[in-house]
């Protein structure tokens, strides 16, 4: 089964400037690197204007549909028109085409300011929505995005996903982990929508050989982060100086945060072994 996954930009004159030629590429990339690439097609239309929603939808017809741009709360979404400026689509016209998809539709993803209205009135339609609940960076927008499509691309379901889009906004030390919101339909069938999920399916040697030497490469980094702490534990139960001492606690900080992530590596891949 192939995962479409559609994605629409929008950045109208007069908006303020988004990198989302970058969110896009970073997302391409690791769904191609992922294991299970292949089951999964992007599609991309950029500067959407209120006609190509419908067309987007009806051309691609796809599983997941992320749009990144700019919201405005109860007001709704920012597409363009003709001439490049602001259109604003409503949250009610929003939740009406979403329904007429709702057959093919597993998850879409807001990835705009203040869009958790729009996410809580479409997901009366569709199993997962994702929005934002108040005004959301770029960096943690892409950190968000970026690591939400590779848990996908590594055969995890969309709350794993999208738990670990909030960690990426953590580990990169951004403040705004708490900003995307998952809404649930209890309501929908999953399994009636699901994405694909490869990862279930018996991997051929050649897959689990790759896995396995991601796995033998990420092991020496986290020993070896693993003893950077113990000395930097250590040097600091014997340090009196107030300035080593503060410095030694963010070296500390640093180091815990960064085995953290290669932890949740290491489990993600391991996972896909067993």
């Amino acid at each position: 089964m192939l995962t479409t996954i559609l994605i629409l930009t929008a950045n109208p004159t007069g908006t303020t400037s988004l990198r989302l030629d970058e969110e896009v590429r970073d997302i391409t990339e690791g769904l191609r690197r992922s294991n299970n690439g292949d089951t999964f097609q992007i599609k991309h239309q950029s500067a959407v204007r209120l006609r190509d929603l419908q067309r987007s939808l009806l051309d691609t017809n796809p599983q997941i549909l992320h749009f990144s741009g700019h919201g405005s709360g109860t007001e709704g979404l920012y597409f363009e028109n003709t001439q490049g400026q602001p259109a604003l689509v409503s949250t009610e016209a929003l939740v009406s085409l979403f329904e007429l998809f709702a057959d093919r539709l597993h998850c879409v993803v807001l990835n705009a300011c203040y869009s958790e209205v729009q996410a809580e009135a479409i997901v009366q339609h569709i199993p997962y929505v994702i929005g934002m609940n108040q005004a959301i960076g770029d960096r943690a927008a892409i950190e968000f995005a970026v690591s939400f499509y590779d848990a996908l691309g590594a055969g995890r379901d969309v709350e794993f996903a999208y738990k670990l889009g909030c960690n990426a906004i953590q580990i990169a030390g951004i403040p705004e982990h708490l900003t995307p919101v998952l809404k649930k339909n209890p309501n929908r069938s999953i399994e009636s929508s699901a994405i694909a999920t490869p990862v279930q399916s018996v991997m051929t040697p050649a897959q689990k050989r790759r896995i396995q030497q991601k796995i033998d490469g990420l092991q020496p980094s986290y020993d070896l982060m693993t003893e950077k702490l113990q000395r930097l534990r250590k040097a600091l139960a014997t340090k009196a100086d107030v300035a080593v001492a503060f410095q030694l606690e963010k070296e500390i900080e640093q180091a815990e945060s960064d085995r953290e992530s290669l932890s949740q590596q290491l489990e993600l891949l391991e996972g896909q072994l067993q």
